[in-house]
């Protein structure tokens, strides 16, 4: 269910805006781990930040992401960046 007034397409918008960002941030070389972070939204695990996070701040957070191999606790790491009220 939908905040009132919100359209489906108002809820993805911001996701799909960051996956944007996210994937220009990624290399080909490390689909991998672009994957997990689409399987981490899709399923809940990770959720956009709850303010917006300048490029700099973004990149610094998929750096430290690509270091390790995906796994739930680099994911974790991940989430608490994206989102530090995060209980992941």
């Amino acid at each position: 269910m939908l905040p009132a007034g919100r359209t489906i397409e108002e809820e993805f918008l911001p996701l799909a805006a960051l996956l944007a960002r996210i994937r220009r941030l990624v290399p080909r070389s490390d689909d991998q781990h672009y994957d997990e972070i689409v399987r981490s939204f899709g399923d809940g695990t990770l959720r956009p930040p709850p303010t917006p996070m300048t490029d700099g701040e973004l990149a610094r957070a998929i750096a430290e992401f690509l270091k390790e191999q995906p796994s739930s606790k680099s994911v974790a790491v991940l989430g608490r960046r994206l989102d530090p009220s995060s209980p992941v």
